[in-house]
């Protein structure tokens, strides 16, 4: 088990405030777990009662809307935390952790954590900043959802993926998102984004290779998205 003290990942996320001591008291109480593909961090609804700090790996977070469909709100990689805001409101989890590919995960209890807010003002502070640049893009999220047409969206989302994952050898984005998590990322059916895809493909904005991605013309797209 690696620890917390000599974990690289740490520094993307809050817990670069802790000190070494702080650290090494993490390393004792965490629990470090492999989540499999298409397995459950947590479900909406639940109690987490802690943080979950990614190791390796990439979950969607969704929430469930009234007609019973998933609705992707946001991926998550290596070296962020979830479950922060929950802790801080003390309410169950507002979105359910899907992981998109196999995940190291490590969990810390809440005790252990919201005795660092007493003693580690920059922790405080820096737990607080996440959660107001989540806020900011939620609200940046619903102006989208509002204010750009579907294809506007599309565009910004292969975008997105492509600067955010990166590509394989091939030129294939690296995140491999299904039609179904495509479209609920842009919030719209997946018989709608399958033929904006075709569309795309026919206007030579990207190639489909089988299932994969290839992004011909970045320059286009980023016109389209704006």
């Amino acid at each position: 088990m690696s620890k917390c003290e000599q974990c690289i990942v740490r520094e993307f996320s809050s817990l670069k405030a802790l000190n070494k001591e702080e650290l090494i008291k993490i390393s004792e109480c965490k629990t470090s777990m492999t989540i499999k593909k298409g397995e459950n961090i947590f479900e909406e609804g639940e109690n987490v009662n802690g943080i979950f700090c990614i190791k390796d790996g990439v979950c969607k977070l969704t929430k469930l809307s009234p007609n019973g469909k998933d609705h992707i709100v946001k991926l998550v990689t290596k070296g962020e935390l979830l479950g922060q805001r929950s802790m801080i409101s003390e309410e169950p989890a507002n979105l359910s952790a899907i992981a998109l590919e196999d995940m190291q995960v490590c969990f810390i209890p809440k005790n252990e954590i919201l005795g660092f807010f007493d003693k580690n003002n920059q922790f405080s502070m820096n737990v607080m900043k996440t959660i107001c640049s989540d806020l900011k893009t939620a609200d940046d999220h619903t102006v989208n959802m509002a204010q750009k047409s579907v294809k506007e969206r599309l565009a910004e989302t292969l975008l997105y993926l492509h600067e955010s994952f990166g590509t394989n050898a091939d030129d294939t984005l690296k995140m491999q998102l299904s039609r179904d998590e495509l479209a609920s990322m842009i919030g719209t059916a997946t018989e709608s984004c399958i033929r904006l895809l075709s569309d795309f493909k026919k206007l030579e904005l990207i190639e489909l290779v089988g299932k994969k991605i290839i992004l011909k013309d970045i320059k286009l797209l980023k016109k389209i998205a704006d």
